[in-house]
């Protein structure tokens, strides 16, 4: 089995590493990509021993293992923990996680609902809003092909009306990277007609997207079995 390094680096501890290279900090910083498989391993165990730090720790078992996961995968825990600073725990966290990534490749990628249309957006939140005796207001946020990245409640309010923060529809798009947005709040009168107050909502957002060059798919009105869609009348 290999020896440590006895480089005076190599048994740098990783907290007094620099903040930019430990591994937590710069996924944080970069993004998972960024990081060798080592440190990503690094991550799991969390720490080494003694004599070298958890990047060092993985480098030289991914050494032994020709530097590729799936041989990686094929270890033991007893094979593992013979490597001083592998106890058992990081040993299984490290198989558990190389079985997770096995079953990710056998897993079809989630489809993401097709939302580009009102009547798209109304049946995937009528679900949501087909029983509330309050007005809520939701944001469906989309890539460029209208699919959907994420769905957010951003309010929620009385009877007869909710309070809509712009500011905080624009933060969630940015944030979250996208191109497309719809609004949706419900009338639990069951009226779908627009208020003046609906109205002006819709301009306010309509005015903040383009500024952000941000796409405003439509403002929709839910009630139980009908809606109203400001793109469907020629509103927007």
């Amino acid at each position: 089995m290999a020896q440590p390094d006895d480089n005076k680096a190599a048994r740098l501890t990783i907290a007094r590493w620099a903040e930019d290279d430990r591994p937590r900090e710069k996924l944080a910083r970069l993004g998972a990509e960024a990081l060798s498989n080592a440190e990503l391993l690094a991550i799991l165990i969390g720490s080494g021993s003694t004599d070298e730090s958890a990047v060092g720790l993985m480098k030289r078992v991914l050494g032994d293992c020709n530097n590729n996961l799936n041989t990686l995968g094929k270890r033991t825990v007893a094979d593992l923990t013979r490597y001083k600073g592998m106890g058992p725990a990081k040993a299984i966290t490290i198989l558990a996680a190389c079985e997770l990534g096995k079953r990710r490749q056998l897993e079809k990628a989630e489809e993401r609902p097709d939302l580009g249309s009102a009547t798209a957006i109304y049946n995937h939140l009528h679900p949501l809003m087909q029983d509330l005796d309050t007005e809520e207001a939701w944001i469906l946020l989309m890539n460029q092909n209208f699919k959907l990245i994420k769905r957010e409640r951003i309010s929620h309010g009385g009877i007869s009306e909710t309070a809509v923060d712009v500011r905080i529809i624009m933060r969630e798009a940015l944030l979250n990277n996208a191109t497309i947005l719809a609004l949706a709040h419900n009338h639990p009168s069951q009226n779908p007609r627009p208020s003046r107050d609906d109205d002006r909502l819709t301009q306010r957002v309509k005015q903040a997207c383009d500024v952000m060059r941000i796409y405003f798919a439509d403002h929709i009105i839910v009630t139980d079995g009908r809606y109203y869609s400001y793109r469907e009348e020629g509103k927007l």
